[in-house]
């Protein structure tokens, strides 16, 4: 008997629920598919399906033999495809799931980059909101996670970090003062988000120090306000255009701080930082196409615990 075989036969007939559709799949004739399954059953001396002319079901023992059949099969996939990675050029479709801002700003203008590098890897990006997990439909996950980390059962490779921000346009901050400590914010027209109001505040620590300043209750309640709303891209652009002092990530107005369109606001306190993370499922066998693209991010971003943008 073809162990191996008769393997694959037993775990696509529990994985499609019959054995005739087990044999389309395998492209197989179904008496044997069956022929492989009972033949698996009297080498190990255990019955591993119950068969009924309705519907099958696993024995307990078939439930056991299945999770080591799985690993097996998997290893030997992993073993296979290794091999056949070496010497070749990684090709196929990577699908990449990340917040919108991160891959519009930062990853978009790097692909031509990457693709000079490997033209066979085809990229399906989906550039939505920011995620806590890994996207089950994506191979890779951009994730950002504050200073509580990452939680769940999956691979996460450290990328970079990237600090909260204040900001405001030049202009503005000539008209209005540039603050010089924290309390003088409470002067200023400041862009938070209003989902964000609703906590207990903000802590902004002095760099290289211990010493804190403490914003309690509703910033919205203390300081001058103009605009509200939950949207955090939008109150950017509303900071861009002059109208106040915003909060955002490092990696969104890096240019324009570089360009001095923008300037920091309190640089010398921190208000607060985020990692991102290349995140898979698995720590199982990578495609060739995923590991060069991981490699690609930690070359273009560090891999470091340091902010790259500023």
């Amino acid at each position: 008997m073809d162990q191996l075989r008769a393997l694959r036969a037993f775990v696509r007939v529990v994985d499609e629920g019959s054995f005739a559709q087990a044999a389309r799949v395998l492209d197989l004739a179904p008496a044997g598919v069956t022929r492989l399954v009972a033949d698996l059953e009297q080498q190990l001396g255990a019955r591993l399906l119950h068969r009924t002319t309705r519907k099958l079901s696993l024995t307990p023992t078939g439930e056991q033999y299945l999770e080591r059949a799985r690993a097996i099969l998997g290893d030997l996939d992993e073993a296979d495809a290794l091999v056949r990675d070496q010497g070749r050029q990684p090709d196929g479709v990577l699908r990449i799931s990340g917040p919108q801002p991160f891959m519009t700003l930062q990853l978009a203008p790097r692909l031509p980059l990457f693709h000079a590098r490997w033209p066979g890897i085809v990229l399906e990006v989906d550039a939505s909101l920011p995620l806590a997990v890994p996207d089950e439909r994506a191979d890779l996950t951009l994730l950002l996670s504050d200073p509580r980390g990452l939680d769940g059962d999956f691979v996460a490779r450290r990328l970079a970090r990237a600090e909260v921000l204040l900001c405001a346009t030049p202009d503005y901050l000539r008209q209005l003062g540039r603050p010089t400590t924290p309390s003088e914010l409470l002067r200023h027209r400041v862009l938070v988000p209003s989902t964000a109001l609703s906590g207990s505040g903000w802590t902004l620590q002095r760099r290289g120090s211990t010493e804190c300043f403490e914003i309690p209750g509703s910033l919205a309640e203390r300081a001058p306000v103009t605009l509200r709303s939950a949207s955090a891209a939008f109150l950017l652009e509303a900071a861009r255009a002059g109208l106040g002092i915003a909060t955002t990530l490092s990696f969104q107005v890096a240019e324009e701080l570089r360009a001095g369109r923008l300037e920091r606001v309190l640089p010398d306190w921190q208000l607060g930082h985020y990692t991102l993370h290349a995140a898979m499922s698995s720590r199982k066998f990578l495609p060739a196409r995923t590991r060069v693209f991981v490699d690609f991010l930690l070359e273009q971003f560090g891999g470091e615990d340091r902010d790259p943008w500023l």
